[in-house]
């Protein structure tokens, strides 16, 4: 089986994918950005993906969303994976960390360490990159004196040396990721010995979105049956400012009479619904 990977080698979605299940005997592929990854699950290039979606501190991972909800509409969200993290701040030997005059990180890893980057390396220019592993090898190639933010297992694949580990600002910070396939027969293969609670996702935006109590009412088709959510994010619809759909993550698996109770009622009250899958929950 060929699984995918927001990559390189050395972030902390491979570190995910290697502690999965799933990996064993599998071909891990990489990818360059959420995007590329999903598309390539829908395409079949690859059998499923990992990709993150959400992390504890900074919410949700818009690149991930905004390509499940308008980019790929044949994906489908079939199992998810939790993972620790913990950053570290990364640089080349020899380069101290008084020197550092730029750190490159992942959007989302910059804003795990906002208030370590302010207290300890004020002033210096914060660089985004695709990936954190990206991020060392970018650092490892400069002839500046860069640092990366990144998982530690990072520095020793690009010739690195860590300067500091456990940099983000809150402890116990958890990633989650999704697994992605195309099209398919539902919740085949990762739903196979898996046990446990369910989970469903779905996408769902409509023309009443600017009047009053509009999303009270499309909650309302969970909530009258019982239906606990643990998730709910929106997104621009990318049609005009004040426009959005959501995101949305609740307990149950579509099959249900109940799940599907809801998500009808939801549909007579919404422009679009679309299931983006059932899959085992992450314990």
């Amino acid at each position: 089986m060929r699984l995918g990977f927001l990559g390189p080698q050395g972030t902390f979605t491979h570190a995910a994918l290697l502690a999965s299940r799933h990996a064993e005997g599998a071909q891990a592929v990489p990818f360059a950005t959420e995007r590329e990854t999903i598309l390539a699950a829908e395409s079949g290039a690859v059998d499923a993906a990992l990709v993150p979606i959400e992390n504890a501190l900074e919410g949700g991972v818009n690149a991930t969303l905004d390509t499940l909800a308008l980019d790929a509409p044949q994906a489908r969200i079939v199992g998810e994976e939790l993972l620790a993290i913990s950053h570290a701040l990364i640089a080349r030997p020899g380069v101290a960390e008084a020197a550092i005059e730029v750190v490159v990180s992942h959007p989302q890893a910059l804003g795990q360490c906002r208030r370590f980057l302010a207290d300890v390396l004020p002033g210096r220019r914060a660089v985004a990159a695709t990936a954190t592993a990206e991020a060392v090898r970018t650092v490892a190639a400069a002839t500046e004196p860069w640092a990366a933010i990144g998982p530690a297992a990072a520095a020793a694949l690009h010739g690195c040396v860590v300067l500091r580990e456990g940099i983000e600002d809150e402890h116990g910070n958890v990633t989650r990721f999704i697994w992605v396939a195309g099209p398919g027969p539902p919740e085949a293969p990762f739903a196979a010995g898996a046990g446990g609670a369910w989970k469903t996702s779905l996408v769902f935006h409509g023309a009443g979105d600017t009047t009053p109590g509009w999303l009270v009412g499309c909650l309302g088709a969970f909530a009258s049956r019982g239906i606990n959510l643990v998730r709910i994010e929106s997104r621009p619809l990318k049609r005009g400012l004040g426009h959005y759909q959501f995101l949305v993550d609740f307990e149950g698996r579509a099959q249900d009479p109940d799940v599907a109770g809801a998500i009808a009622a939801l549909a007579a009250h919404c422009e679009q619904v679309r299931v983006l899958g059932s899959y085992p929950a992450a314990a």
